[in-house]
């Protein structure tokens, strides 16, 4: 199914490069040019899995852990080399909140109106609560400094940035050693093949894994260079745009994913793709980002507004308590849901 979506919305490439090239006008090139993300994206996630399966569980599961969430990352570095830090520092929010909320939301409604209810191991969770707390303070603290100094120069707070980016690219490690070296035998029940039986071809895959790559960084040049004209048409801020918008273009593939295997039952991945697409974000996607904006010349920092630090506390907190039991079913479903939605109105009012 997912790979029906994925040829079916191939179409939009051309279109997309057809509406920048003949002018057509911002708000019609960013829709194209998202509609054309996503089977790119979807190529891009399946490549991902495929050469995993073809590696074997430990690189495969490096590989997954790495790459899940490259086309966020492609978009974010497109966004954050035209300069588009807020909306970038939005987007990394926006991606939380969209895999804590949005994507478990689903899964949990969808899957326990099908199964009534439905388990997990409740490792996974727990391990992203104790990473994601760590994750949540290098976030808080420098709105926390500034909050409570009197006056604090950009370049210290950029100073802590990258210090903390590092720490938490470690802990990252950390938690791929732990989950696939030292403590693998915990995460055993959440490995399911997601391929066929027979193995697949390993150049094929790299090949296909490659080309989608280059496609989602050439497709987000184009929707970077129309998204600020585009959501200014729609009546949309910055803030907006970067914590709904872009995570939705940037994680479809990650979206159908978890929630077509919830509906077959298997919530031990369900859950595992949405709290460690999760975990991956906040532990090495946002610091690197950080470390490519000051290679790169730009002020990216951990410096988030608290309103942002607030909202990504309370999808923590939520996902957490819901998931803590190893059990699900559609009314924690809907509760997730509702949350998303709530933070989304507070988001979209904004100013």
């Amino acid at each position: 199914m997912k790979r029906l979506v994925a040829i079916g919305f191939l179409v939009f490439i051309p279109l997309s490069i057809a509406a920048e090239k003949l002018e057509w006008g911002a708000l019609t090139v960013f829709i194209l040019a998202a509609l054309a993300i996503v089977p790119l994206a979807i190529w891009l996630s399946t490549a991902t899995e495929e050469v995993a399966l073809a590696t074997g569980p430990t690189i495969g599961g490096l590989l997954n852990a790495l790459f899940g969430n490259a086309t966020e990352l492609i978009i974010a570095i497109v966004a954050l080399r035209a300069g588009l830090v807020d909306i970038v520092k939005a987007s990394i929010t926006g991606t939380l909140m969209a895999n804590l909320l949005l994507v478990m939301g689903l899964s949990m409604l969808l899957g326990g109106i099908r199964y009534k209810e439905q388990s997990f191991a409740p490792v996974v969770a727990r391990v992203n609560a104790s990473s994601m707390t760590v994750a949540i303070a290098a976030m808080l603290l420098p709105a926390m400094v500034i909050y409570t100094s009197s006056g604090v120069p950009p370049a210290a707070i950029s100073k802590m940035s990258v210090v903390a980016a590092i720490i938490l690219i470690l802990v990252y490690g950390l938690t791929l050693l732990f989950s696939l070296k030292t403590h693998s035998y915990l995460y055993e029940v959440s490995q399911v093949e997601l391929g066929d039986e027979k193995r697949p071809s390993l150049p094929l895959w790299i090949t296909v894994l490659l080309i989608a790559t280059i496609g989602v960084a050439f497709e987000s040049e184009i929707f970077v260079g129309a998204v600020e004209a585009a959501t200014a048409d729609l009546g949309l801020t910055p803030l907006f745009t970067g914590v709904i918008l872009l995570p939705l273009v940037g994680g479809a593939a990650e979206y159908v994913t978890a929630v077509g295997v919830a509906l077959k039952n298997n919530m031990d991945l369900s859950v595992s793709i949405a709290l460690g697409s999760s975990l991956l974000v906040a532990l090495l996607v946002a610091p690197v980002l950080v470390l490519i904006g000051q290679f790169i010349g730009q002020p990216m920092d951990l410096n988030f507004s608290l309103f942002e630090v607030v909202t990504v506390i309370i999808a923590v907190v939520i996902a957490n308590v819901i998931s803590l039991d190893g059990r699900s079913n559609w009314l924690e479903g809907a509760l997730l849901l509702a949350t998303y939605g709530i933070l989304g109105t507070a988001f979209f009012f904004h100013t």
